[in-house]
Protein backbone atom coordinates (compact mmCIF):
# COMPACT_ATOMS: atom_id res chain seq x y z
CA UNK A 1 0.00 0.00 0.00
CA UNK A 2 1.75 3.78 -0.84
CA UNK A 3 1.68 5.89 2.17
CA UNK A 4 -0.32 8.33 0.25
CA UNK A 5 -2.69 8.90 -2.75
CA UNK A 6 -2.93 12.05 -4.54
CA UNK A 7 -6.08 13.26 -6.32
CA UNK A 8 -5.73 15.48 -9.10
CA UNK A 9 -9.08 16.37 -10.79
CA UNK A 10 -8.92 17.26 -14.41
CA UNK A 11 -11.13 19.06 -16.67
CA UNK A 12 -9.85 20.92 -20.03
CA UNK A 13 -6.38 21.59 -18.08
CA UNK A 14 -3.88 20.81 -21.25
CA UNK A 15 -2.55 23.89 -20.56
CA UNK A 16 -1.21 23.29 -17.06
CA UNK A 17 -1.40 20.00 -15.81
CA UNK A 18 2.08 18.93 -17.21
CA UNK A 19 3.40 21.15 -14.56
CA UNK A 20 1.15 19.64 -11.86
CA UNK A 21 2.29 16.58 -12.60
CA UNK A 22 5.58 17.22 -12.89
CA UNK A 23 5.56 18.72 -9.06
CA UNK A 24 3.69 15.43 -7.93
CA UNK A 25 5.93 13.27 -9.39
CA UNK A 26 9.00 14.91 -7.84
CA UNK A 27 7.60 14.53 -3.75
CA UNK A 28 10.54 13.31 -1.97
CA UNK A 29 8.40 10.69 -0.66
CA UNK A 30 8.40 8.41 -3.87
CA UNK A 31 6.22 5.86 -2.04
CA UNK A 32 2.52 7.43 -3.63
CA UNK A 33 -0.01 6.96 -6.29
CA UNK A 34 -0.76 9.81 -8.02
CA UNK A 35 -4.81 9.38 -9.17
CA UNK A 36 -5.73 11.58 -12.38
CA UNK A 37 -9.70 11.84 -12.71
CA UNK A 38 -10.30 13.27 -15.94
CA UNK A 39 -13.57 14.79 -15.37
CA UNK A 40 -14.70 14.40 -18.77
CA UNK A 41 -12.33 16.80 -20.95
CA UNK A 42 -13.00 17.66 -24.55
CA UNK A 43 -9.46 18.63 -24.92
CA UNK A 44 -5.96 17.42 -25.65
CA UNK A 45 -5.54 16.48 -21.17
CA UNK A 46 -5.25 12.94 -22.00
CA UNK A 47 -2.80 13.47 -24.24
CA UNK A 48 -0.38 15.34 -22.15
CA UNK A 49 -0.93 13.06 -19.57
CA UNK A 50 -0.13 9.81 -21.48
CA UNK A 51 3.44 10.19 -21.24
CA UNK A 52 3.21 10.58 -17.36
CA UNK A 53 1.72 7.49 -17.20
CA UNK A 54 5.12 5.15 -17.90
CA UNK A 55 5.63 5.91 -13.90
CA UNK A 56 3.60 2.92 -12.92
CA UNK A 57 2.31 5.07 -9.64
CA UNK A 58 0.63 7.23 -11.66
CA UNK A 59 -3.63 5.99 -12.66
CA UNK A 60 -5.70 7.84 -15.28
CA UNK A 61 -9.13 7.68 -14.72
CA UNK A 62 -11.86 9.20 -16.85
CA UNK A 63 -15.46 9.94 -16.42
CA UNK A 64 -18.56 11.63 -17.79
CA UNK A 65 -18.41 15.54 -16.07
CA UNK A 66 -19.62 15.91 -12.60
CA UNK A 67 -17.85 18.90 -11.11
CA UNK A 68 -14.47 19.24 -8.65
CA UNK A 69 -16.53 17.35 -6.14
CA UNK A 70 -17.18 14.52 -8.24
CA UNK A 71 -14.03 13.84 -9.44
CA UNK A 72 -12.79 14.07 -6.18
CA UNK A 73 -14.93 11.89 -4.83
CA UNK A 74 -13.98 9.19 -7.81
CA UNK A 75 -10.37 9.79 -6.80
CA UNK A 76 -11.12 9.04 -3.24
CA UNK A 77 -12.98 5.99 -4.31
CA UNK A 78 -10.17 4.56 -6.41
CA UNK A 79 -7.55 5.27 -3.39
CA UNK A 80 -5.46 2.83 -1.95
CA UNK A 81 -4.02 4.77 0.16
CA UNK A 82 -5.20 6.10 4.56
CA UNK A 83 -3.61 9.36 3.21
CA UNK A 84 -5.64 11.11 0.75
CA UNK A 85 -3.56 14.87 -1.20
CA UNK A 86 -5.92 16.73 -3.65
CA UNK A 87 -3.82 18.98 -6.08
CA UNK A 88 -6.18 20.62 -8.51
CA UNK A 89 -4.60 20.67 -12.08
CA UNK A 90 -3.52 23.84 -12.65
CA UNK A 91 -1.68 23.70 -8.91
CA UNK A 92 1.44 22.73 -7.46
CA UNK A 93 3.16 21.09 -5.14
CA UNK A 94 6.71 21.87 -3.08
CA UNK A 95 8.49 18.69 -3.12
CA UNK A 96 8.58 18.46 0.39
CA UNK A 97 4.82 18.76 1.16
CA UNK A 98 3.62 15.12 1.04
CA UNK A 99 6.18 14.15 3.40
CA UNK A 100 5.70 16.45 5.93
CA UNK A 101 1.90 15.90 6.05
CA UNK A 102 2.55 12.49 6.46
CA UNK A 103 4.99 12.90 8.90
CA UNK A 104 2.57 15.69 10.92
CA UNK A 105 0.01 12.68 11.30
CA UNK A 106 2.11 10.23 12.29
CA UNK A 107 2.96 12.56 14.95
CA UNK A 108 -0.30 13.42 15.98
CA UNK A 109 -3.20 10.71 15.49
CA UNK A 110 -6.16 13.08 16.58
CA UNK A 111 -5.38 15.18 13.69
CA UNK A 112 -7.61 14.88 10.52
CA UNK A 113 -6.76 17.31 8.29
CA UNK A 114 -3.66 19.03 7.64
CA UNK A 115 -2.76 21.88 5.60
CA UNK A 116 -0.29 24.88 4.80
CA UNK A 117 0.09 27.89 2.71
CA UNK A 118 0.14 28.75 -0.23
CA UNK A 119 2.37 31.38 -2.74
CA UNK A 120 0.21 32.85 -5.17
CA UNK A 121 1.28 32.27 -9.23
CA UNK A 122 0.25 33.67 -12.20
CA UNK A 123 -1.62 31.94 -15.46
CA UNK A 124 2.21 31.47 -16.42
CA UNK A 125 3.79 30.34 -13.37
CA UNK A 126 4.93 33.46 -12.78
CA UNK A 127 4.82 34.18 -8.63
CA UNK A 128 2.91 37.00 -7.65
CA UNK A 129 4.50 37.96 -4.14
CA UNK A 130 0.71 36.91 -2.59
CA UNK A 131 0.73 34.39 -0.49
CA UNK A 132 -1.44 33.05 2.33
CA UNK A 133 -0.31 32.39 6.23
CA UNK A 134 -2.94 31.27 7.83
CA UNK A 135 -3.81 30.28 11.41
CA UNK A 136 -2.14 27.06 12.06
CA UNK A 137 -3.33 26.12 15.40
CA UNK A 138 -6.47 25.71 17.52
CA UNK A 139 -9.07 25.55 14.41
CA UNK A 140 -12.27 25.49 15.06
CA UNK A 141 -15.68 25.84 13.11
CA UNK A 142 -16.00 29.16 13.79
CA UNK A 143 -12.73 29.59 12.01
CA UNK A 144 -13.57 27.89 9.26
CA UNK A 145 -16.98 29.60 8.35
CA UNK A 146 -15.34 32.93 8.93
CA UNK A 147 -11.75 32.75 7.51
CA UNK A 148 -11.02 29.33 6.01
CA UNK A 149 -7.59 28.56 6.82
CA UNK A 150 -7.48 25.79 4.73
CA UNK A 151 -7.51 28.19 2.12
CA UNK A 152 -7.78 26.00 -0.85
CA UNK A 153 -8.44 22.70 -2.25
CA UNK A 154 -4.95 21.66 -3.40
CA UNK A 155 -3.55 22.80 0.90
CA UNK A 156 -5.20 19.59 2.16
CA UNK A 157 -4.27 16.01 2.98
CA UNK A 158 -6.90 14.29 4.69
CA UNK A 159 -6.73 11.05 6.77
CA UNK A 160 -9.43 8.59 4.86
CA UNK A 161 -10.71 8.10 7.59
CA UNK A 162 -11.70 11.53 8.51
CA UNK A 163 -13.33 11.64 4.96
CA UNK A 164 -15.71 8.51 5.83
CA UNK A 165 -16.50 10.20 9.16
CA UNK A 166 -18.28 12.61 7.05
CA UNK A 167 -19.46 10.51 4.03
CA UNK A 168 -21.87 8.24 6.41
CA UNK A 169 -24.60 9.71 8.37
CA UNK A 170 -25.96 8.62 11.84
CA UNK A 171 -28.43 6.41 10.34
CA UNK A 172 -25.59 4.04 8.53
CA UNK A 173 -26.50 5.49 5.18
CA UNK A 174 -23.44 6.02 2.97
CA UNK A 175 -23.58 9.36 1.33
CA UNK A 176 -20.87 11.26 -0.01
CA UNK A 177 -17.28 12.87 0.24
CA UNK A 178 -17.57 16.35 -1.19
CA UNK A 179 -21.32 17.10 -1.55
CA UNK A 180 -21.40 17.18 -6.15
CA UNK A 181 -24.56 19.62 -5.70
CA UNK A 182 -22.16 22.11 -5.60
CA UNK A 183 -19.75 23.60 -8.31
CA UNK A 184 -18.34 25.93 -5.94
CA UNK A 185 -17.94 26.12 -2.30
CA UNK A 186 -17.27 22.32 -2.35
CA UNK A 187 -14.24 22.72 -0.26
CA UNK A 188 -15.63 24.95 2.65
CA UNK A 189 -18.42 22.55 2.88
CA UNK A 190 -16.59 19.38 3.36
CA UNK A 191 -14.22 21.34 5.94
CA UNK A 192 -16.87 22.93 8.19
CA UNK A 193 -19.30 19.35 8.21
CA UNK A 194 -15.69 17.52 9.41
CA UNK A 195 -15.70 20.39 12.02
CA UNK A 196 -19.17 20.08 12.96
CA UNK A 197 -19.34 16.47 12.97
CA UNK A 198 -16.60 14.51 14.02
CA UNK A 199 -13.76 14.96 16.69
CA UNK A 200 -10.88 14.97 14.45
CA UNK A 201 -8.64 17.78 14.97
CA UNK A 202 -7.81 20.23 11.66
CA UNK A 203 -3.78 21.62 12.57
CA UNK A 204 -1.71 23.82 10.10
CA UNK A 205 1.95 23.21 8.77
CA UNK A 206 4.08 26.36 8.75
CA UNK A 207 5.45 27.58 5.12
CA UNK A 208 4.06 27.60 1.28
CA UNK A 209 3.78 23.94 0.55
CA UNK A 210 1.39 24.72 -2.56
CA UNK A 211 1.61 26.84 -5.43
CA UNK A 212 -1.97 28.48 -6.07
CA UNK A 213 -2.79 29.53 -9.73
CA UNK A 214 -5.22 32.59 -9.64
CA UNK A 215 -6.58 33.58 -13.36
CA UNK A 216 -5.58 36.85 -13.80
CA UNK A 217 -8.65 37.62 -16.16
CA UNK A 218 -11.80 38.37 -15.49
CA UNK A 219 -10.76 38.52 -11.38
CA UNK A 220 -14.81 39.63 -10.55
CA UNK A 221 -16.68 37.29 -12.54
CA UNK A 222 -19.13 35.16 -11.24
CA UNK A 223 -18.92 36.87 -7.71
CA UNK A 224 -22.57 36.57 -7.66
CA UNK A 225 -22.73 33.01 -8.27
CA UNK A 226 -19.71 32.57 -5.81
CA UNK A 227 -22.07 34.00 -2.87
CA UNK A 228 -25.11 32.43 -4.21
CA UNK A 229 -22.58 29.03 -3.64
CA UNK A 230 -22.11 30.37 0.18
CA UNK A 231 -25.21 31.43 0.81
CA UNK A 232 -26.20 27.50 -0.29
CA UNK A 233 -23.37 26.03 2.36
CA UNK A 234 -24.84 27.68 5.09
CA UNK A 235 -28.77 26.97 4.10
CA UNK A 236 -27.30 22.94 4.05
CA UNK A 237 -25.31 23.16 7.25
CA UNK A 238 -27.32 25.42 8.87
CA UNK A 239 -29.91 22.78 10.44
CA UNK A 240 -26.74 20.64 11.60
CA UNK A 241 -26.52 23.46 14.65
CA UNK A 242 -28.63 26.47 14.41
CA UNK A 243 -27.20 27.72 17.70
CA UNK A 244 -23.40 27.49 15.98
CA UNK A 245 -25.04 29.34 12.85
CA UNK A 246 -26.80 32.15 15.09
CA UNK A 247 -23.34 33.13 16.79
CA UNK A 248 -21.28 33.52 13.97
CA UNK A 249 -23.14 33.53 10.40
CA UNK A 250 -23.53 37.15 10.29
CA UNK A 251 -19.59 37.95 10.79
CA UNK A 252 -19.02 35.26 8.27
CA UNK A 253 -20.70 36.50 6.18
CA UNK A 254 -19.24 39.84 6.53
CA UNK A 255 -15.79 38.14 5.79
CA UNK A 256 -17.00 36.73 2.54
CA UNK A 257 -18.60 40.02 1.48
CA UNK A 258 -15.45 41.63 2.24
CA UNK A 259 -13.44 38.89 0.47
CA UNK A 260 -15.65 39.47 -3.06
CA UNK A 261 -15.28 43.39 -2.60
CA UNK A 262 -11.48 42.33 -2.78
CA UNK A 263 -12.05 40.59 -5.86
CA UNK A 264 -13.91 42.61 -7.69
CA UNK A 265 -11.89 45.77 -6.80
CA UNK A 266 -9.23 43.59 -8.49
CA UNK A 267 -11.16 42.91 -11.65
CA UNK A 268 -12.29 47.22 -11.62
CA UNK A 269 -16.12 46.32 -10.85
CA UNK A 270 -16.58 49.22 -8.45
CA UNK A 271 -20.33 48.97 -8.45
CA UNK A 272 -19.69 45.34 -7.05
CA UNK A 273 -17.25 46.00 -4.92
CA UNK A 274 -19.09 49.02 -2.84
CA UNK A 275 -22.48 46.73 -3.22
CA UNK A 276 -20.58 44.12 -1.43
CA UNK A 277 -19.19 46.28 1.12
CA UNK A 278 -22.28 47.83 1.95
CA UNK A 279 -23.86 44.36 2.44
CA UNK A 280 -20.82 43.21 5.06
CA UNK A 281 -21.03 46.37 6.64
CA UNK A 282 -24.80 45.99 7.21
CA UNK A 283 -24.48 42.08 8.65
CA UNK A 284 -21.26 42.99 10.57
CA UNK A 285 -18.84 45.51 11.05
CA UNK A 286 -16.29 42.83 12.98
CA UNK A 287 -13.60 42.88 10.54
CA UNK A 288 -12.81 45.81 10.99
CA UNK A 289 -11.75 45.74 14.53
CA UNK A 290 -10.70 41.82 13.94
CA UNK A 291 -8.75 42.68 10.68
CA UNK A 292 -8.70 46.70 10.49
CA UNK A 293 -5.85 46.82 8.04
CA UNK A 294 -7.58 44.94 5.30
CA UNK A 295 -10.69 45.82 6.02
CA UNK A 296 -9.78 49.47 5.06
CA UNK A 297 -7.34 49.15 2.56
CA UNK A 298 -10.82 47.22 1.08
CA UNK A 299 -13.07 49.94 1.76
CA UNK A 300 -10.21 52.71 0.41
CA UNK A 301 -9.99 51.00 -2.61
CA UNK A 302 -13.12 50.43 -3.65
CA UNK A 303 -14.14 54.16 -2.40
CA UNK A 304 -11.12 55.11 -4.63
CA UNK A 305 -12.96 53.41 -7.66
CA UNK A 306 -15.55 55.65 -7.20
CA UNK A 307 -14.33 58.80 -6.51
CA UNK A 308 -16.29 59.33 -3.51
CA UNK A 309 -15.19 60.78 -0.04
CA UNK A 310 -15.30 58.27 2.37
CA UNK A 311 -18.41 58.36 3.89
CA UNK A 312 -18.76 54.77 5.97
CA UNK A 313 -22.66 56.06 7.11
CA UNK A 314 -23.74 55.34 3.59
CA UNK A 315 -22.26 52.02 2.68
CA UNK A 316 -23.42 50.58 6.20
CA UNK A 317 -27.07 52.18 5.06
CA UNK A 318 -27.35 52.10 1.61
CA UNK A 319 -27.12 55.92 0.27
CA UNK A 320 -25.38 57.84 -2.51
CA UNK A 321 -24.00 54.45 -4.39
CA UNK A 322 -21.92 55.99 -7.46
CA UNK A 323 -22.92 54.55 -10.38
Amino acid sequence: MPQASIIVPAFNVASTIRETLKSLVSQTVTDIEIIIVDDGSTDTTADVVAPFLQDQRLRYVRQANRGLAGARNRGIQEACADIIGFCDADDLWHPDKIRRHIAHFNTNPDVGLSYAGSAMIDNNGKALGVSQSPRLRGISAKHILKRNPIGNGSAAVLRRATLEDIATSPDGRHTTYFDEAFRQSEDIECWLRIALLTDWKIEGLPGKLTLYRVAMGGLSANTDRQLASWENVIAKLRPLQPEFFAKYEAAARAYQLRYLARRAVSGGDERKAVEYLRNANQSSLEPYWSEPLKSLTTLAAALAMTHLKFNPVSLRFGAGQSQ
